[in-house]
């Protein structure tokens, strides 16, 4: 490219024309013998060289501006013309055989039209030699030659062609004699000829041109012309006023040229040492390639073809997607028939099965939220609430990491279906996993790929059957999990899942790579929290959800058991609609089911629709629509439960407790009774434990030690007897809150003393007296209600306790707030003794001892 005005075509004797006043007949004829195979070179001339570069003119004379090219003094030059301007010049100069004209490089080769600043003010008078046609085109190729410097002073016109006025810019020549100069141009011609062999883009025809220039001042300004130097320098070397400066300067560019063309020498030997041996691994591999699908084991087998058409779409990072390629490559070295082969396929699919960072969209819509929960669950408000909380926070941040709960309570409270109902509200996908009897740190990490039929843990399987990264996942019975077994510890290996700081790298030993599981919205459920290891439960957030009470089981049989029975027994066509009314099922809750959640119901108005299906098919119709109390026992048989109700206070010891148990809140009743004896002995019945037996000696104790308030001899305790009794005795009965129960108890049997009616207690106590609060509130308070109570005597800081609950529970009832025993004592126990009291004649019975 650079020598496109070096090796240009020429027909025979075009140079000579050019120069043939200044060439004697033996220089023409050398001059013709230097066209090899068409290529034209310089003129040699030999005597006084300056005739060729003198021209004194000055004045207004036309300019041939170019772009990216510099003439110099004595150098013949194609140049291509295509501006209308430069073509219009060439022609009016082509009419004249001794016209002279300017050639002037442009400083920005993107300007069409140049003025006086846009182009360098130094340039060469030149003359045209020939004009050619360029076939297909309507450029024209002009060839000058350069003549003397020349200087523009200043541009007069633009049309038809660019003109302006111009003067000679001599150069002065080195003398014959010049020793210094003959030294420093051997030096340039050694130096030329070296960058020529080097550069690679330097035609052949170069080092041929060169030597076949005996004139020195001429091949200085050759070289100049015609080596590849930016056009900055050239247009320095044209400025220089000597040819021996010139030369030095040239010098100059040659030793910056030639480090700069060693230094890309190295950088090319050493990437192309780098290429031939990747030249050489792709040969190899496609040689190997081309045998494998030979044998039809290539890398165009389906299999291969499917994974990467998968991955290809897969989101998955960079350190992910470089071990996926990376197994994806030893696939290829592997025989389809052995065992490897499937083992490595396998892992591939689990990989491009798996949904890395793709997440569905949450609908963050607070109300449609809340309106699911609570159509789907009656009842369940901290849960909700929750919930309800965490879409808030999403909806104002926008991104956060989910939190981990924990819902425990008793079984078939509904802390399984729930998770459908919150994946529903936010429109996530719902995957649930049982770790009942887990035993196996594998089930939960996955299997190392050693091992033959290795595969991912539970928690990769199921993002991998969700199809999304942020499903609710429910971790279901997660108090069952196996502890310490010889297989590991499963629950350790569930930290790392349920850890908020940590799960965003959950490590399965299976992939090898770590997954993002912050997305996930883990919900556990357990029944038992003391079964669950300590550093697990501190990952989780714990919410209990408690037993229905009956209100809410009638509530949850009308909106939901009943329906979906009716469906489940073909009756919701049924005409008339088949209903249960209120007290039917309030009588199928008390006394056909005992237990806290809603399955034995469940269970019982399945068996009372299925009996009700039975006569439609064989009767044809049905009798009635509307299932009441009295046509219970037809459909379900005889109630195997009943519920306690208050029994009076006609008897003196006998007290009425509350109690909370697994399946709601029960009354139950403290009894004591005196016997003579002169041991003095307590007796404890009716299945109790450990600390309701506790509670029975230090409520004793304190009576004991304040029989002054009382008004009763402390003898009697040295002549009769104490039997202390809860009935029931077949059912466990525990804990502390029976404690002022059995203190009452105890005072109204020793005092004959009535219990004020329709009254009952709960509530801890201590050995000076001090009443402390107890839990169930809310089962307790409503199991007194059932049972006909109005006036309930509790700890002060249970308070806030009642405050929490419902007013639609509380109503009927009044509750009496105490901090000792002596406050109790003085509410329940009333003046009035009972019917035919016991008298203690202590002072006889001593003297008849």
């Amino acid at each position: 490219m650079y020598f496109a005005h070096l090796i240009v075509t020429l027909q025979p004797n075009m140079v000579e024309n050019a120069a043939a006043k200044r060439l004697t007949p033996e220089n023409k004829s050398r001059n013709n013998m230097k066209q090899n195979n068409g290529i034209q070179m310089i003129a040699d001339y030999e005597g006084d060289i300056s005739n060729l570069f003198q021209v004194n003119f000055e004045g207004e004379i036309p300019i041939l501006a170019t772009r990216n090219l510099v003439i110099f003094p004595g150098v013949i030059t194609p140049i291509i013309v295509g501006r209308t301007a430069s073509i219009n010049l060439m022609e009016q100069v082509a009419q004249h055989d001794d016209a002279i004209f300017a050639v002037v490089c442009q400083k920005r080769p993107d300007v069409d039209h140049p003025g006086y600043d846009d182009l360098h003010p130094l340039g060469v008078f030149a003359k045209l030699i020939r004009i050619l046609d360029m076939p297909g085109t309507e450029n024209k190729t002009a060839i000058v030659q350069g003549l003397g410097r020349c200087e523009v002073k200043s541009i007069e016109r633009k049309r038809p062609f660019l003109t302006g006025l111009t003067v000679a810019a001599p150069e002065r020549f080195p003398a014959a004699d010049d020793r210094e100069f003959a030294t420093a141009y051997e030096d340039m011609r050694a130096q030329a000829m070296e960058y020529i062999q080097k550069n690679e883009e330097m035609p052949d025809e170069a080092q041929f041109a060169l030597n076949n220039i005996s004139n020195n001042i001429i091949t200085v300004n050759f070289v100049c012309s015609n080596m590849p130097f930016s056009v900055e320098d050239k247009i320095d070397l044209l400025k220089e006023d000597t040819v021996k400066g010139r030369l030095f300067r040239l010098l100059k560019v040659f030793n910056r040229e030639t480090q700069l063309l060693q230094l890309k020498q190295d950088i090319r030997l050493k990437t192309r040492e780098d290429l031939d041996e990747q030249q050489r691994e792709y040969f190899l591999q496609q040689q190997i390639k081309n045998i494998k699908e030979e044998l039809g084991t290539g890398g165009n087998s389906p299999e291969r073809k499917e994974l990467e058409e998968k991955a290809e779409k897969k989101l998955w990072g960079d350190e992910v997607k470089a071990v996926f390629y990376k197994e994806l490559d030893k696939l290829d070295t592997l025989n389809p028939q052995s065992p490897d082969y499937s083992l490595l396929l396998n892992y591939l699919q689990t990989m491009v099965s798996l949904p890395w960072n793709e997440f569905t969209p949450d609908d963050l819509d607070l109300k449609r939220a809340q309106k699911v929960l609570d159509r789907d669950h009656y009842g369940m408000e901290k849960v909700k609430e929750r919930i309800l909380e965490y879409i808030a926070v999403l909806q104002l941040r926008g991104n956060m990491k989910s939190p981990i709960l924990c819902l425990y309570g008793p079984p078939g409270v509904g802390k399984t279906s729930l998770g459908k109902s919150i994946a529903e509200a936010l429109r996530r996908k719902y995957v649930r996993v049982s770790l009942g009897g887990v035993h196996d740190e594998a089930e939960i990490r996955g299997h190392r790929r050693t091992y033959i039929g290795a595969m991912p843990g539970r928690i990769i399987k199921s993002i991998q059957k969700a199809g999304s990264s942020n499903p609710v996942f429910i971790l279901d019975e997660i108090d069952k999990v196996t502890q310490h077994t010889i297989n590991g510890d499963p629950s350790s290996a569930l930290l790392e899942v349920l850890d908020p700081e940590q799960n965003s790298a959950f490590h399965d030993n299976y992939l090898d790579v770590d997954y993002d599981l912050s997305k996930v919205l883990f919900i556990a459920t357990a029944n038992d929290l003391n079964t669950i290891p300590r550093p697990l439960l501190d990952r989780m957030e714990i919410i209990e959800v408690s037993g229905y009470i009956t209100e809410e089981k009638i509530e949850i049989a009308k909106r939901h058991l009943v329906p979906k029975e009716l469906e489940n027994t073909g009756l919701e066509t049924s005409k008339p609609k088949i209903k249960f009314n209120k007290a039917a099922l309030e009588k199928v809750v008390e006394q056909y089911t005992r237990e806290s959640g809603v399955r034995q119901l469940e269970k019982q108005v399945n068996k009372a629709m299925r009996k009700l299906a039975f006569k439609k098919a064989m009767d044809g119709e049905l009798d009635t629509s509307t299932i009441t109390p009295d046509k219970l026992e037809d459909l379900l048989g005889k109630p195997p439960f009943y519920r306690d109700i208050y029994q009076g206070n006609d008897y003196a010891g006998v007290v009425t407790g509350l109690a909370w148990t697994s399946v709601g809140g029960e009354i139950l009743f403290i009894e004591t009774s005196l016997s003579k004896g002169k041991a003095g002995k307590l007796t404890l019945t009716g299945n109790l434990g450990d600390v309701m037996k506790e509670s029975a000696v230090i409520a004793l104790e304190y009576v004991k030690a304040h029989v002054d308030v009382l008004g009763i001899d402390y003898r009697i305790f040295e002549q009769w007897n104490m039997h202390i009794h809860v009935p029931e005795g077949a059912t466990p009965k525990d804990g502390p809150s029976a404690g002022i129960t059995i203190a009452t108890s105890i005072a109204s049997a020793l005092t004959q003393r009535k219990v004020r009616k329709n009254t009952a207690m709960t509530g801890e106590i201590t050995l000076r007296g001090k009443v402390l609060p107890v839990g169930g509130i809310k089962e307790k308070i409503l199991a007194a209600k059932r049972a006909g109570i109005t006036d309930i005597v509790m700890c002060r800081e249970n308070k806030k306790d009642i405050d929490e609950i419902p007013e639609k529970y509380r109503k009927g009832v009044d509750f009496h707030y105490v901090e000792n025993i002596q406050e109790v004592w003085e509410f329940a126990l009333t003046d009035e003794l009972v019917e035919h009291p016991v008298t203690f004649n202590i002072e006889e019975e001593k003297k008849a001892e």
